[in-house]
């Protein structure tokens, strides 16, 4: 099994912290992210939203093959900013998350030990409000039945407690989202059900 069929710790969902040092105020943000893309894309809404800030500093995690880390300082000193921020992550083992703090600058100069620990505490704290699960990777995959059939697969996906759609046409489509190493069981019990007049069509993993 690879990596990327296992589970992972992420962020819960969207986080946020806030604090002042010495004047200087520092918003921690924290959100989950699948993709580099969607990383990418909750930075530069940060960005947006506190376009008048002094500093916007990224960082983020992605299961990708390989694992994808970037952070950046932003324009604070070398080494004070990102990566610190980026830390609390990999402390943390959080994967698919992406941070940005956000900093007003208030005038007195904090050092880079003083910068350091401000954005490590800002990404602690946005972590700890958005809170850590643990995700498992999902798979989709479609089943399409006659009529006959659909009531034996929809009481199977019932009794398997996974998330479906049912689609009523001509025949009847079930969407199916079930973890990864629940998927082929699921398939076979709905193949020996139907007595394998079901037709199923795999869709992406996520």
């Amino acid at each position: 099994m690879s990596s990327e069929d296992e589970a992972y710790r992420t962020v819960g969902g969207r986080g946020q912290g806030a604090f002042e040092v010495r004047g200087s105020e520092f918003i921690g943000h924290v959100a989950p992210a699948t993709t580099v893309d969607e990383a990418e894309s909750f930075v530069a809404s940060v960005e947006s939203e506190y376009d008048d800030a002094t500093h916007n500093v990224p960082a983020y995690r992605v299961r990708a093959d390989p694992l994808r880390e970037y952070s950046s300082d932003d324009g604070e000193p070398s080494g004070s900013a990102g990566k610190p921020a980026l830390n609390v992550l990999q402390q943390r083992d959080v994967e698919n998350a992406v941070a940005v703090v956000t900093r007003y600058y208030g005038g007195t100069n904090l050092g880079v030990g003083g910068l350091a620990r401000s954005y490590s505490r800002a990404v602690k704290e946005a972590v700890d409000d958005a809170s850590v699960v643990t995700e498992r990777p999902h798979e989709r995959f479609t089943v399409t039945v006659e009529y006959d059939d659909s009531g034996s697969v929809r009481g199977i996906l019932e009794s398997a407690g996974v998330e479906f759609e049912a689609d009523y046409g001509e025949e009847v489509a079930f969407d199916v989202r079930v973890p990864v190493e629940e998927a082929v069981e699921l398939r076979d019990r709905i193949a020996s059900a139907t007595s394998g007049r079901a037709r199923v069509k795999r869709g992406p993993g996520e």
